[in-house]
């Protein structure tokens, strides 16, 4: 079956996620900066998760591009990476309420753990779905960089509970290794 309502159907969701993380941010009712204050973590809250996001958004859109047919185990894997990238608006929104206190951090950390987890079983479905002899999995490679992300968010949620602080700089870490788009699918962008 084609990709292409797979793919819309994501981009859909991916903005939705989106929306509700900015309508978490409610304005202040000073009129002074000092009124801005007691939003710094909400911001800083937001602004990280909307990278996550993006960087998903980016990531699936350019794998995708290296994508011929889409299968059952695609469409439910797919929607497994939904599921999970859907609930960094609710795992933010409390970290964010709680000033970035141990629990909440380790369960935003462990959100984004099970993001990745599901990103990789889509990543092995399309795998399995294109054949391990196929240009896509030639593309993919042996994916170090995606386990080497697996490694260091386990790392930042047992962290979490030593120093918050250290947790997110971890995950932090994570995003800024993804942030530029996976140069293994860039020959699929070139037009012919």
């Amino acid at each position: 079956m084609g990709k292409t309502r797979l793919e819309a159907f994501s981009d859909g969701v991916f903005a939705i996620i989106i929306t509700i993380m900015v309508l978490e941010l409610r304005a202040p009712h000073g009129t002074d900066l000092a009124a801005l204050e007691p939003l710094r973590p909400v911001f800083l809250g937001y602004v990280l998760s909307f990278t996550y996001i993006g960087i998903y958004w980016n990531n699936h859109h350019h794998m995708f591009q290296g994508v011929k047919h889409v299968s059952g185990r695609v469409l439910w894997s797919n929607l497994h990476l939904l599921f999970w990238l859907s609930l960094t608006p609710f795992t933010t929104a409390w970290m964010d309420e709680n000033n970035f206190a141990t629990i909440p951090v380790a369960v935003y950390g462990t959100g984004l753990l099970m993001n990745a987890i599901a990103y990789t079983i889509l990543v092995r479905a399309l795998i399995h779905t294109h054949g391990r002899n196929s240009e896509f999995a030639a593309r993919i490679g042996s994916d170090i960089k995606g386990y080497i992300s697996l490694a260091l968010y386990i790392l930042a949620v047992g962290l979490a509970f030593v120093n918050a602080w250290i947790s997110l700089a971890i995950d932090f870490g994570v995003a800024m290794i993804w942030f530029i788009p996976d140069r293994r699918f860039e020959k699929s962008l070139v037009e012919p």
